[in-house]
């Protein structure tokens, strides 16, 4: 039944990441959304199959509940996740391809995350050099046996969408066609990918599963039985109610961050970016609850010269 469970996050790893994390929890969680998003659109113009691409963003999160995001650039820890996986999977894409569409949606000309007003379709903005693809792949590497160190070479990763397939296939109670609540219940789960909660983290897949389904019928006006029918697929409503608000509430996270921080979502959110803003804020750049030492400052300054 391994094929059916993945390892979740204990209580203190979890604990440890919220409260010892380098960064503010509102950055934390924007740097979380941003990555997976840039991770699913890697995967889409790689071409690779969903399931990948799924399977990428586990691993990135599992590898974050671990490492420090301000490790590395985050484009560079997401396109070595996504290369873990791909690799091993049965369409990998070279280093090469990797570095092209990565480059690609970083550039300004690309509109990720949302479309910008590009003077014209500048090609040299998007073009990798010999010597740029090689620094790239070097990262890369570097990132990913980073990634197989933090999960103790642990990539398995199994998804909920089967699962919820064949849950829908038992359920007649629901009186819309099955394509439509399917396709709904697909794109719930897709969107947890997102979830800063990390729902794929601390849930197992018929929890998962379940909770996608619940929303789906919803929203679909589906008609449901009023006796307890996730209980058969070993669901408690405590953890049922948790998931379909989690899930649910994606969409508004993702929309507040963007309406509260419109300069860090101008393009790919970067280090550097965030760095920045935790210096308006005034905090440390390697420590999210330090106030800054205008002397420490100065000492520094005189350093560099």
């Amino acid at each position: 039944m391994s094929h059916l469970t993945n390892p979740l996050a204990s209580a203190s790893q979890l604990y440890h990441r919220s409260s010892f994390s380098t960064l503010p929890q509102d950055l934390q969680e924007a740097v979380f959304i941003a990555s997976q998003c840039l991770t699913q659109a890697a995967g889409r113009l790689l071409e690779l199959p969903q399931s990948v691409t799924a399977q990428a963003n586990v691993i990135l999160a599992r590898h974050w509940l671990v490492d420090s995001p301000m490790a590395n650039e985050f484009s560079d820890t997401s396109a070595a996740a996504l290369y873990l996986v791909a690799k091993m999977g049965p369409e990998p894409r070279s280093p090469y391809h990797f570095a092209n569409v990565y480059t690609y949606l970083l550039s300004e000309n690309s509109s990720f995350p949302l479309p910008r007003n590009a003077p014209s379709n500048d090609p040299k903005s998007y073009y990798v050099s010999e010597a740029d693809s090689f620094s790239f792949q070097r990262r890369l590497m570097a990132i990913e046996a980073r990634i197989l160190y933090t999960l103790s070479f642990d990539t398995h990763v199994s998804l909920p969408h089967p699962l919820a397939i064949t849950y829908l296939q038992t359920l007649d109670f629901l009186s819309q066609p099955k394509s439509a609540i399917a396709l709904r219940t697909i794109q719930y789960l897709n969107t947890a990918l997102l979830s800063p909660q990390m729902l794929y983290l601390t849930h197992q897949l018929h929890a998962l599963a379940t909770a996608a389904i619940y929303n789906a019928a919803r929203d679909m006006g589906a008609k449901m039985p009023e006796c307890e029918w996730w209980e058969v697929f070993d669901v408690d409503r405590e953890e049922l109610g948790f998931l379909v608000v989690a899930m649910r509430s994606v969409e508004n996270c993702m929309r507040s961050y963007k309406d509260d921080m419109p300069h860090l979502f101008r393009g790919m959110l970067t280090r550097a970016l965030v760095e920045g803003e935790m210096r308006k804020r005034g905090l440390h750049a390697g420590n999210g609850a330090t106030d800054i030492d205008e002397e420490q400052q100065v000492m520094d300054m005189m350093d560099r010269r």
